[in-house]
């Protein structure tokens, strides 16, 4: 049976933040069920953009400041990485307030710039995983809870998409994008080729309405975690009562024979009903996931431009 476990957590209060999250994961063996001594360990957060740092678009600083210092504590090594929608990782990082917390724990903040790694998968087989990311001894997922203009809820599945490097995110919008189902699939199929050790969820406060970037802060207070980012989804849109059939990522992991009954899970703490959220605001409209092929030329060129100014400094 996959185990998820929820509480209820109102504050980013450091110290009362420590001990939700030390609650949230005693269920499923703490936190160093997943850290060994010197496990190198990425925190993967949403750093969505840094234009908006007060309207919850990225996942909370605090969280991952907590995460971090859990890790630290029983001899892990952590290190913090993303591929931003915009900007660079560190940019997203310090406009969202991130860089007094990392400089207090020498927390690393690293770019998905490295080495890519092939997805084992022939109907994804251009797809590439960040070398940063694939080679992390552990995979500590903390995504945002979020309405998606394009995909109706963002939650672990999706903050993965992360770990796809740079200008790549934006192929794949392209191309899987045409078919707002393949998209999904590819999302999952992301998942499973990173399969994260421990997804934290960050609902404390949530994002809704013209998400990712254009809604607004709502008061959710929740936390939830699983080893298993499939369960764990399933149960925050249960929490939301918003429907699997309209959130793709949802409908492609049940096409895939992957966790999509919320019967199959076992709550240890809190259930969904005992969260559950009235009146979550959805998108007003959907966009198309097809960013199209001036976007993602621009990006690409960015890309490339920003690389070559690099490699003109160190040279």
């Amino acid at each position: 049976m996959n185990k998820v476990s929820l509480i209820q957590a109102q504050s980013y209060d450091l110290q009362e933040l420590r001990l939700s999250l030390e609650e949230l994961l005693e269920p499923l063996g703490g936190i160093s069920a997943f850290v060994k001594k010197d496990d190198r360990v990425l925190l993967k957060p949403n750093l969505l953009t840094g234009s908006r740092p007060t309207k919850e678009c990225t996942t909370r600083k605090e969280i991952v400041y907590c995460v971090a210092q859990m890790v630290q504590e029983v001899g892990g090594k952590p290190f913090l990485g993303d591929s931003p929608a915009f900007g660079s990782a560190r940019g997203v990082a310090k406009a969202n307030g991130y860089l007094p917390l990392c400089e207090e724990l020498n927390l690393p903040i690293v770019e998905f710039n490295g080495k890519k790694y092939p997805i084992d998968n022939d109907n994804f087989k251009h797809l590439r995983l960040s070398k940063e990311a694939m080679e992390a001894d552990v995979i500590i997922n903390l995504p945002k809870v979020k309405s998606h203009m394009q995909l109706t809820v963002t939650m672990g599945v999706k903050n993965l998409f992360g770990c796809v490097p740079g200008k790549m995110k934006a192929w794949w919008h392209m191309e899987a994008g045409k078919d707002v189902n393949r998209f999904g699939e590819m999302l999952v199929e992301t998942a499973l080729a990173i399969n994260p050790d421990l997804t934290i969820m960050d609902g404390i406060i949530g994002h809704e309405g013209n998400g990712p970037s254009g809604g607004e802060p709502r008061e959710l207070g929740v936390l939830g975690a699983s080893n298993n980012v499939f369960a764990l989804d399933v149960s925050i849109a249960d929490i939301l009562n918003v429907s699997s059939e309209i959130v793709p990522t949802l409908r492609a992991q049940k096409n895939l024979g992957l966790l999509s009954d919320i019967k199959d899970i076992e709550f240890p703490l809190l259930k969904p009903q005992d969260l559950s959220i009235a009146n979550w605001q959805l998108p007003s409209a959907l966009m198309p996931i097809d960013f199209g092929l001036p976007r993602v030329l621009k990006s690409t060129f960015k890309h490339l431009y920003i690389k070559f100014i690099k490699e003109t400094i160190n040279n």
